[in-house]
Parts: C-alpha cells; sequence; structure tokens
C-alpha cells in the first residue's frame, strides 16, 4: 500500500540534498514526483517507490489533496 502523499507536503529524506539539506516540498504527484529543495530550490523527480522509501518523516501535511 502506497503513502497518502499530498503536493504541498514537506518531508525530511534519510539522504541530505548536495547542498546540505534534507527537507523537500512535494510539488507533483503520480507515479514520478517533483520534489524541491527548501534550501537551494533545486527540484528533481523521483520514482513513488524510492521516494517511499527515502522518507525519513513527515514534517508538515496538507489536509485536502490539490489538483
Amino acid at each position: 500500500m502506497s503513502m497518502k502523499l499530498n503536493v504541498g507536503d514537506i518531508v525530511r529524506l534519510r539522504k541530505p540534498h548536495p547542498c546540505g539539506n534534507n527537507e523537500f516540498e512535494i510539488k507533483r504527484t503520480g507515479m514520478d514526483f517533483r520534489i524541491e529543495c527548501l534550501k537551494c530550490g533545486h527540484q528533481a523527480w523521483i520514482t513513488r517507490v524510492k521516494l517511499e522509501r527515502n522518507i525519513k518523516e513527515i514534517l508538515l501535511r496538507q489536509d485536502t489533496p490539490q489538483a
């Protein structure tokens, strides 16, 4: 069963981005996710399976899914 992740959620990943930050905002959901580093603003595409495996915790959860 996949995690309930919505656009706007803030997640902490296990491995940090090269800029040293490990907190990301989810910008797009689906089979692939677009995440944005909250420190440097770099955006990256990551598969759902890889993202779910690498999430350490969900820091901020959006209540309603956005279209």
